[in-house]
This record gives structure tokens, sequence and C-alpha cells, in this order.
């Protein structure tokens, strides 16, 4: 399989219709933050990215440290467990526009949301985009 064609963490995710996502939303809170690090970890290295660079994107968004994170995939916390012990980034809301054909800035589901925030972070260091440049000059542009 073509990781670029993966859309992380669920395959063929673009098919299932989003505002009935209840089920959606479940099988994000069971699914496990480890099982799906591997996926981000080929994805962005594919693109001659690195792991240091991976951790560092999400470590910017949860405020988990390089052991914290490591503690978290060798426990198997599922995305819900992993989202509940993050200190999300006080500029997450900067992170917008589309993963898996939806725009993560409307996403409705508070877990789901953060989940894609997640994967477009990921999305965009595999891109190459330079992420933090990026953000820094929204957060100056939102502080006028």
């Amino acid at each position: 399989m073509d990781i670029d064609s993966v859309n992380i963490p669920f395959l063929h995710v673009n098919q299932l219709p989003m505002p009935n996502s209840q089920t959606q939303d479940q099988r994000i809170a069971k699914m496990t933050f480890s099982s799906v690090y591997p996926l981000y970890l080929a994805k962005v290295e594919k693109k001659g990215r690195t792991k240091a660079e991976l951790d560092e994107v999400i470590q910017w968004l949860t405020n988990f440290d390089g052991k914290q994170l490591q503690k978290l995939i060798d426990e198997k916390v599922s995305f819900e467990t992993f989202f509940q012990r993050a200190r999300l980034n006080a500029n997450v809301h900067l992170i917008t526009g589309v993963i898996c054909g939806h725009r993560v800035e409307e996403i409705e589901d508070p877990l789901t949301q953060k989940v894609r925030y997640l994967d477009k972070l990921v999305d965009e260091l595999a891109k190459g985009k330079k992420w933090k440049v990026s953000f820094a000059a929204r957060s100056r542009q939102a502080g006028r």
C-alpha cells in the first residue's frame, strides 16, 4: 500500500459520511495511539523527514516531552486517554485546513477534532511545510 494514499489514522475515511459520525468518533476514541504512530512515522520518513521532527510536532500540540510520549506508546493508550492527558498548545486554534475531506476547524466532536489536528500537523510536516513559521505568523496576525 502506498503510504501517501493512507488517510491517517483511518483507511478510506473519505468514504464515511461525516455528518453521521458517531460511530467514527467512537472508533477514534478506542484506537490506540501506538497503532497509528508507526503510520505517522512511515509517512514523514518517506518524505525525508525524521522521527525527531515528528516527535517535535506531537510535542508542540500536546506538550508531552519525549519520555512521556514514549511511555504513552508503551502503555498502548487510546486516543481518548492520549488527549485526556495532553495539555494542548494554546495556539491549537491556528490549525486550519482540510484533512480527509473535512475542515478541521469545523469538526464538532472535540476528540475527533484533536486527532485531526494531529493528522493535519503530520501532513504539513510530510509535505515539507514550515509549520512553525506558519503558526508563528498566524499567531502574530491573531494578536493584532
